[in-house]
């Protein structure tokens, strides 16, 4: 399926409206004794002071800066255009020329070029630098001594052993080492004997 073609009608009303400008700018400085090349150049520099102009102004938008200076330049631009416009429309004769307006044809490049470069070259207004908050206290660190270890209960009381289990131990620890060579540990000790593992220690720690 071909795409149909679409006409922009603002697109179209405003290529005939700069033609048209165009066409009575060129006409204007060619009746002010601009012939050649220079009455073509003459709309050229009215329609680019207009565009840099409006420029300026959409970049001072968001900044908040005056913008007096643009509207001047963006003002005398149209005024150039407007009054071309006019001035061809019959209100004016062509083959006759005031010499005042020959003064203003004959003046616009250098008008015009002080108003691009004041436009073009003008630096932008700098953003305010953002405040830097200000440091806040150091907060003091609060050194926290070590609390101290809690206490250990007391070791439990060594068990009493009697004489005669003492006696019976050793008899056991001779003959396992005379049978084995090494001496009897506390878990052979409680298993031959039958006691619990505290009573085995300490009849261990008195055979040593």
């Amino acid at each position: 399926m071909r795409p149909s073609l679409r006409v922009d009608a603002v697109l179209v009303q405003a290529v005939i409206a700069g033609a048209l400008s165009f066409s009575h700018l060129h006409d204007l400085a060619q009746a002010a004794g601009q012939h050649g090349w220079k009455a073509w150049a003459y709309p050229v520099s009215v329609d680019l002071l207009l565009v840099a102009a409006w420029r300026r102004l959409r970049s001072l938008r968001d900044t908040g800066a005056s913008r007096n200076a643009a509207w001047s330049w963006f003002a005398v631009a149209l005024a150039a255009s407007l009054g071309a416009n006019v001035a061809t429309a019959g209100l004016l004769d062509l083959n006759d020329v005031p010499d005042w307006l020959r003064i203003l044809v004959a003046g616009w490049p250098a008008l015009a070029f002080l108003g691009g470069t004041l436009l073009v070259h003008t630096p932008a207004p700098e953003e305010e630098p953002a405040t830097e908050p200000t440091d806040p206290e150091p907060v003091r660190e609060q050194i926290n001594e070590p609390e101290p270890a809690p206490a250990l209960p007391p070791a439990p009381p060594a068990p009493h052993v009697p004489p005669a289990l003492i006696a019976h131990a050793r008899k056991l620890a001779d003959a396992h080492r005379a049978s084995t060579g090494q001496p009897m540990g506390p878990d052979i000790l409680r298993a031959r004997l039958g006691v619990p593992a505290p009573m085995a220690d300490a009849i261990a720690a008195q055979l040593a």
